[in-house]
């Protein structure tokens, strides 16, 4: 199913607090990492970018930064069916509880985020 471009984008907010920017920064990372969404595009790359960008850790940006900074070559290329494929054996192989992992579904339906929320 395709969205219209006439409804708002976004489908949810991912929000990180800490005691100081930098462990917010971090937090963040972490929960970009673990976010999984699956079946639309999202900009958890381009958010990956920016948190590792050192104009933005460091605090000295404007908003300029995008065009001063990125470019959408600079972001993972890998798409979605490749990732989903690689996670599912990597859960096959290492999963640490000896449960097996039957499909790809099981892969997508476990939040790492969710279970080790701080």
């Amino acid at each position: 199913m395709e969205v219209p471009i006439y409804y708002d984008p976004m489908i949810s907010k991912l929000i990180t607090y800490g005691k100081d920017r930098q462990e917010s920064i971090e937090r963040m990372k972490r929960a970009i990492t673990d976010y999984e969404i699956v079946g639309v595009q999202t900009t958890l790359d381009f958010g990956a970018f920016v948190m590792g960008h050192k104009a933005f850790t460091s605090g000295n940006f404007d908003t300029h930064f995008v065009s001063k900074h990125f470019k959408p070559e600079y972001l993972d290329t890998a798409n979605d069916e490749e990732q989903l494929v690689a996670a599912w054996f990597t859960s096959k192989l290492f999963h640490k509880t000896g449960s097996k992992t039957n499909s790809v579904n099981d892969v997508i339906n476990h939040s790492n985020w969710k279970k080790n929320r701080i």
